[in-house]
């Protein structure tokens, strides 16, 4: 679909974003991510014009809305599980052992969930291959599931997840943008099927995107940068 269809249907539109990859570029340690220059102005004034603007993360909310200063965003962290029970202490001991038999690998503690990630390995793709049985036999014995990510695995509660968070929040809305950049993002693509709106599905592209993601977009844009300039066209 056209671009122009959101900017008519603009007052009525939800906006629905990614955070890791889309509003910030990927970096190896998590807790270095940060919005590119430029996204805080162009949300502020995009929030006013939209029915809705949020952005649904695998980051803990206070994450994001400690690096990113803007009022009337919804931010749905945990891919909607904030409200979740945290992780019981062996799930997070048994996947942080499992994780110290892999070099260049990084366990990153959420409460509700754990992830292990590997972009620092030798070779994050074999890593991830080797590691994946062990953390799929821990989530399976916890009643937990294994969100596939780019280079990384993480473990959470299986009920929930971005599907769900999208739809809600694309309740009501004449039309919906969603853009994202990561494997949970094709599911965000997917819950938009069949919505009774005009829907645009926006791929974040990178060195890492997956094909289904690509497959699946209206519009393709380079990087969070190409994302900006989306945005900023549609204020």
């Amino acid at each position: 679909m056209s671009i122009d269809e959101i900017r008519r249907l603009l007052p009525r539109t939800a906006v629905v974003l990614d955070f890791d990859g889309t509003l910030s570029p990927i970096v190896t340690r998590p807790g270095d991510a940060r919005p590119l220059a430029g996204f805080e102005e162009v949300l502020t004034d995009l929030v006013p014009q939209v029915l809705r603007l949020a952005i649904v993360t695998g980051r803990p909310a206070t994450f994001v809305r400690e690096r990113l200063d803007v009022d009337g965003i919804d931010v749905v962290g945990l891919y909607g599980l904030g409200e979740a029970q945290p992780l019981d202490p062996a799930v997070l001991a048994a996947v942080r052992e499992a994780a110290s038999r892999e070099p260049g690998s990084f366990v990153e503690d959420k409460g509700m969930t754990v992830a292990v990630h590997v972009r620092a390995a030798a070779d994050p793709e074999a890593a991830l291959q080797r590691l994946r049985p062990a953390v799929a036999s821990i989530a399976a014995a916890g009643g937990l599931a294994v969100l596939d990510g780019k280079r990384v695995l993480e473990v959470a509660p299986a009920a929930g997840g971005k599907t769900d968070a999208v739809r809600a929040l694309a309740e009501g809305a004449a039309a919906v943008l969603v853009a994202g950049d990561d494997v949970a993002d094709v599911e965000a693509f997917e819950a938009l099927v069949g919505l009774d709106a005009i829907v645009c599905r926006v791929a974040v592209l990178g060195l890492e995107t997956p094909d289904p993601l690509r497959a699946r977009a209206d519009l393709t844009v380079d990087g969070p940068e190409g994302l900006l300039v989306l945005l900023r066209s549609l204020v």
